[in-house]
């Protein structure tokens, strides 16, 4: 079997100890499916006879109206990697800035087009925050500059005012500005992190929306790309298949748009929970990236604990796969105080 990329393996698990385990290698939420969308997709079910709607037109119109953004620049896709992928394949830019560490999909994604990729790398002596210096890589030659906001697995965002910056910078420069937000709903003031404001006078900036994590969507794959360029999401249309988004996963986000007490809960939650489970890590010794999502990146000298709490049916993200981290490094979700106190206690007893 090929060894994956990313966390959330639950079915490898299962397949070698027949239960399920204690997930904290993804970054879902703990609030599992909202119960309105469950029922979504059963009522939906019937209606699986015909084919989706390939331009997903009552889905854009309910996001735009969310968003106060006009229905036009909202294109659907099979959860934002899908949307990653067609954004290399339409564009096939010549070269493209990342930030180290950052989601593998991005330069997969580029690479897979034969994309020249530069990584601007983060330190942990600066706990991987990025700072004005990144203006400097971006030049003319710059096709593309993928940001993730907060970004994976750090958790850490930029400075609202130096991203700013770098849309500026990337304005002059002729650069396409891709940023990914799809954790952006957990920040405790999601607003003052977003360049949605700037997308009507910004035609080069596109920003990825997912409702994978906020509403545990994950298998049901559903993401959404926001953009003023209609022509440029037209061409990332174009670059997949017209039935990329299932009419069940259709269903499923016009429910979830409608979760308002959901979402409200998962804000109170992950607020309470974050900082709790960060100060449990570092009593046991831990070094803590102070991370704002619903995941927090760790150091600890020991290199066995991935398989060591996988023993105790816990899955952690082993994080040395990442451009720019290493042994040692791993990335936990922030999930309910049961589950959180369970896996601390589990890592503590492997410590």
């Amino acid at each position: 079997m090929p060894q994956l990329t990313h966390g959330g393996d639950w079915a490898g698990f299962a397949a070698e100890y027949g239960t399920m385990p204690l997930d904290f290698s993804a970054n879902i939420s703990p609030l599992g499916l909202p119960e309105g969308v469950r029922r979504a997709i059963a009522e939906a079910a019937a209606g699986q006879d015909r084919y989706p709607d390939p331009l997903c037109r009552e889905l854009c119109a309910a996001i735009g109206k969310s968003r106060r953004l006009p229905a036009e620049w909202v294109l659907c896709g099979n959860g934002a990697a899908d949307l990653i992928w067609r954004l290399a394949l339409a564009l096939k830019p010549r070269r493209a800035l990342l930030t180290a560490p950052t989601f593998a999909e991005y330069a997969a994604a580029l690479h897979s087009v034969g994309c020249e990729v530069s990584e601007y790398l983060l330190h942990p002596e600066t706990e991987f925050a990025v700072d004005e210096t990144f203006l400097n890589a971006i030049t003319p030659e710059t096709d593309l500059v993928l940001l993730c906001e907060p970004n994976n697995p750090t958790g850490r965002t930029t400075d609202p005012d130096l991203l700013r910056a770098i849309l500026k910078k990337c304005t002059t420069t002729g650069t396409l500005l891709a940023v990914d937000e799809c954790f952006n709903e957990f920040l405790d003031d999601p607003a003052a992190h977003t360049l949605e404001g700037s997308l009507a006078d910004h035609p080069n900036l596109l920003i990825f929306k997912a409702f994978t994590k906020w509403y545990a969507m994950a298998g049901v794959r559903l993401g959404y790309v926001l953009g003023s360029d209609t022509a440029l999401l037209e061409c990332l249309r174009a670059a997949g298949q017209p039935w990329a988004v299932s009419g069940l996963a259709q269903a499923a986000g016009l429910a979830a748009l409608q979760e308002t007490g959901y979402s409200r809960t998962l804000h109170a939650l992950i607020a309470e929970q974050r900082p709790r489970l960060g100060d449990g890590l570092a009593k046991l010794g831990c070094k803590v990236i102070p991370g704002q999502a619903n995941y927090l990146l760790f150091f600890h000298e020991r290199r066995d604990l991935v398989p060591a709490l996988r023993r105790k049916r816990v899955l952690l993200r082993d994080c040395s796969n990442y451009t720019g981290l290493g042994p040692g490094w791993y990335r936990c979700a922030v999930r309910s105080k049961a589950e959180n106190d369970a896996f601390l206690q589990a890592l503590g007893e492997v410590l």
